[in-house]
């Protein structure tokens, strides 16, 4: 696979058939997220592959408590998901949210059907610095492999209740960075076409100055649809 079609075609897959992912699969994809630059080669992660059912059904109970107190906080106005971008119209936020909820209630409803989740550990990670490239490379290490995914944190509303269904060594410093639900797509895959152009979220040699260029279209698959 071109890299340019992993990068644009990678995105959150929720909808997932219960098929297993082979162990030999799994071994791939992780082994991509292992090469991921990290600050002084430190390695300071662990990946945690869970494909027990009872563990899964365990971990849907958690997930499903666990989004319903993050929209508890948007619809009190608190929370992440309640933050627009600058000059974003409310509205339209809200639209987005009403759709990624629908998404994400498949998701939690058939939680149970998830055939691999995978938790990532990291210890003092500067902010997800060191993590997030790895958990990125899996991703699209995952893309490859024709196995879709999604990246929540919302488990760690029950962090405890986590490390103690996992036997997570906490006292070695060891904290939940994320976890994916994986599995192969019942969707197709497809450039993300909800997203603003370059040109309106970058800027060139001082903020607000223009970029320089215009792009009005996604560039892959190419095309000459770049102007000045």
């Amino acid at each position: 696979m071109d890299i340019y079609e992993g990068l644009y075609t990678t995105r959150m897959m929720r909808r997932l058939r219960p098929d297993p992912v082979p162990l030999e699969t799994q071994a791939r994809i992780l082994d991509a997220a292992v090469r991921a630059p990290n600050g002084g080669n430190t390695q300071r992660w662990h990946f945690l592959a869970v494909d027990d059912p009872e563990l899964i059904a365990a971990f849907a109970q958690l997930f499903r408590r666990a989004r319903a107190l993050e929209y508890e906080k948007f619809q009190t106005g608190t929370g992440p998901m309640v933050a627009t971008a600058p000059g974003a119209d409310a509205a339209a936020h809200v639209a987005t949210m009403r759709r990624m909820k629908g998404s994400g209630d498949y998701l939690a409803d058939h939680f149970e059907e998830i055939p691999l989740l995978l938790f990532v550990f990291a210890i003092d990670d500067l902010g997800g610095a060191n993590i997030y490239p790895a958990i990125w490379s899996a991703l699209l290490a995952a893309r490859a492999e024709g196995v879709g995914g999604v990246m929540t944190m919302v488990l760690r509303n029950f962090e405890d209740e986590v490390n103690g269904l996992l036997g997570v060594p906490v006292e070695e410093g060891w904290k939940m960075s994320a976890m994916l639900t994986l599995g192969y797509p019942l969707g197709n895959w497809g450039v993300a076409a909800n997203r603003h152009p370059v040109q309106e979220v970058s800027s060139r040699n001082h903020w607000g100055k223009p970029f320089g260029l215009e792009v009005p279209q996604p560039l892959w698959p190419p095309q000459d649809a770049v102007s000045a």
